[in-house]
């Protein structure tokens, strides 16, 4: 006779399936002990949640996400898109891709505030009938440096104090002083641009040059620029302390509830384009990520929009497990030789599978949509088989004769650029680390100049004299105005709460910034 309470859905079981009928009291010799050893739903309750957590992100750990879709326009201006990338998430306009957007804080922990001075991530995965493509990316649009092998330094230097466990102005600009291509990112960082006001507000951006490519296998460079049609807001340091001391997860919740009520939060997607090549008549690099490329020489073109109109279901499972890499491309879309990009392709998706597993992959948030068929095999968590149809279970290799799986036809002509040189260490030709970065400030208005020399001022007055006049030189190159500034801060005998504290980069109370705070303006377009 069938069991009816055993089939009820609501009906508390254990991860066997087994009716659980006292989840109050553990098993105990009397009932004030000791406890017996065959306490098997306790045990299996309790080490479970033992190892509920997995290894937190080493950066981007605070985060918030949300689905939607992706539609595209289909053109390029007055071209078909087609011209430019065989890539269907840009080609079929008719269709809707689905999305799963991370966004996130940088350097501080899971349950860190949404208000400190950090860089914002944007990472967007799109489910494409061709499999997943991942676009990685930041809310600014430059970063710090080029080349790969200086980011575990640079993490470590605005990482908490390995002793003392506090984020320390002292160490951030002891090795910014020493990499000077990173006076474009940290004008943007001490800038009211360094704090978006909340994650609808905010700008998405690939920041690295990508490529394009077409049916014939012609490339060009790209870069993405998510702009938000709800507009772009930021916050002086001073607004940034308010809400912190009333609300450290108000980004969160301003997303969640925005979806919620049906407020869907929506971004215009453009791409800018230039020819793959070496531009000798820019003065710098067009594949160096500390760099913008200038709207009025290379125009912002708008080809799809992106739309976020659900919640996730469970915070865990989708936004703490969800994987990206630089890496995932599909078909129509490349990297380019941007170094530090590439260095990216390969720690991303490393990380991952230390963090989550062998098999993140497979888990449903990060699982493309449409079939997978593989040879890989094995690891934690194989819970199934990744195979063709008609494939032999006896193979799993390739190539085989006897039921094994087939590679694919190829779409289209493959990129292939010609390369020649020497392999050797050395940096790029065209550094030029100060010339955008006093663009930027010039572009800035006024009350954002005058916060951006206020947080400088207010970080670097407890740091050594060397140090201060290291940046006081990198800033003068910027633009003398702006090295003028930050050194008669410097000089100022006015009192800075950082004097005695080495607190959160920026952070300040003094009146000067309640009466920045007042000046607020729509925010400049520095680009």
């Amino acid at each position: 006779m069938e069991d009816k309470q055993s089939n009820n859905e609501d009906i508390l079981t254990n991860r066997q399936g087994h009716p659980v009928t006292d989840n109050q009291n553990v098993r105990t010799v009397g009932n004030r002990g000791p406890t017996t050893l065959e306490n098997y739903d306790f045990l299996e309750k309790i080490s479970h949640f033992d190892r509920e957590r997995i290894p937190e992100r080493v950066v981007h750990a605070r985060g918030a996400g949300a689905h939607g879709y992706f539609q595209s326009y289909g053109t390029f201006g007055d071209d078909p898109i087609s011209k430019y990338t065989r890539a269907k998430v840009f080609t079929d306009k008719d269709k809707q891709t689905p999305v799963f957007i991370r966004f996130s804080t940088v350097v501080h922990g899971g349950h860190s505030p949404e208000t400190l001075r950090d860089p914002r991530g944007f990472a967007v995965k799109f489910y494409t009938e061709d499999g997943n493509w991942d676009l990685v990316g930041n809310n600014l649009k430059v970063f710090f440096i080029r080349d790969p092998l200086k980011f575990p330094d640079l993490v470590h230097a605005f990482k908490p104090d390995p002793v003392t466990n506090l984020q320390d102005g002292e160490r951030i600009f002891d090795f910014i002083s020493q990499t000077p291509e990173a006076m474009q990112m940290i004008t943007f960082l001490f800038s009211p641009w360094g704090i978006p006001a909340n994650y609808r507000n905010m700008q998405g951006s690939g920041v690295h040059a990508y490529r394009w490519v077409n049916e014939e296998g012609k490339a060009v460079l790209v870069k993405y620029h998510f702009e938000p049609k709800q507009g772009i807001k930021n916050l002086t340091q001073q607004e940034a302390d308010e809400i912190q001391g009333k609300n450290f997860n108000h980004a969160t919740q301003d997303l969640y509830e925005a979806i919620e009520q049906g407020d869907y939060p929506e971004w215009e997607l453009f791409v800018q384009i230039m020819s793959d090549d070496d531009h000798p008549e820019l003065d710098f690099d067009p594949l160096d990520p500390t760099k913008l490329w200038y709207k009025d020489e290379f125009p912002w073109v708008p080809v799809g929009k992106l739309i976020l109109n659900k919640n996730p279901e469970n915070y865990f499972a989708e936004v703490e497990q969800v994987a990206f890499g630089t890496g995932v491309l599909v078909d129509g879309l490349d990297f380019s030789d941007d170094k530090l990009l590439q260095g990216r392709t390969f720690s991303y998706s490393d990380t991952q599978r230390y963090r989550v597993g062998t098999n993140y992959l497979k888990l449903p948030i990060n699982a493309p949509k449409k079939h997978v068929a593989t040879n890989q095999r094995g690891g934690q968590m194989e819970f199934e088989v990744d195979k063709g149809e008609k494939q032999n279970p006896h193979v799993n290799y390739e190539p085989s004769i006897i039921g094994g799986l087939k590679e694919a036809k190829q779409s289209g002509k493959d990129h292939t650029p010609y390369v020649e040189g020497e392999v050797k260490r050395e940096k790029i030709d065209r550094e030029n680390n100060f010339g955008q970065a006093g663009e930027t400030y010039r572009r800035f208005s006024d009350w954002e100049r005058n916060e951006l020399i206020l947080n400088l001022v207010n970080t670097l007055k407890p740091c050594r004299k060397e140090i201060q006049d290291q940046m006081v030189e990198y800033f003068t190159k910027c633009d003398e105005d702006y090295g003028r500034r930050v050194k008669e801060g410097l000089s100022s005998e006015e009192h800075s709460p950082m004097e005695t504290h080495r607190g959160p980069i920026g952070s300040t109370e003094t009146e000067q910034a309640v009466q920045n705070a007042k000046k607020m303006g729509h925010p400049s377009d520095p680009y």
